[in-house]
């Protein structure tokens, strides 16, 4: 009889909601789309509720959980940031290079899915300065 493979169980991460202080609950994006994409951290303390997708393949969190109103500025956000690495010009990890250096904030820190709303705003005023060298 062959030995069956033990699948190695992934990794669930402490996703603490910002609006209300508890521990988002890992469930599937069906919850919120109606249709799955994938495991999602959800929490419904906020109309609309705040959630945030997880890495493919991973329950590894995408960002941090957004509300609607942040949701929508981090589109916007990426809209403008995107530009800049999509122009074929430099790198997206370049581009994020150059973001974090501009809005003064440590790489490790400098992604969309990390911003709150007053980051979100700050990287895309940069955004609309940037020239590429």
């Amino acid at each position: 009889m062959a030995k069956k493979k033990k699948r190695k169980k992934k990794k669930v991460y402490e996703v603490i909601c910002p609006y209300c202080g508890k521990q988002a609950e890992l469930t599937d994006s069906y919850e919120i789309y109606g249709k799955s994409y994938g495991p999602v951290y959800l929490c419904k303390c906020v109309p609309s509720w705040a959630y945030v997708g997880c890495h493919q393949g991973s329950y590894k969190p995408l960002g941090r959980l957004a509300d609607k109103q942040l949701r929508e500025y981090k589109k916007k956000t990426h809209k403008a940031f995107d530009q800049i690495w999509k122009s074929g010009k430099t790198t997206r990890r370049e581009a994020y290079s150059w973001l974090a250096k501009t809005m003064g904030i440590p790489e490790e820190e400098c992604h969309v899915g990390m911003f709150d709303i007053e980051r979100c705003q700050q990287a895309m005023t940069a955004c609309m300065k940037w020239k590429p060298e």
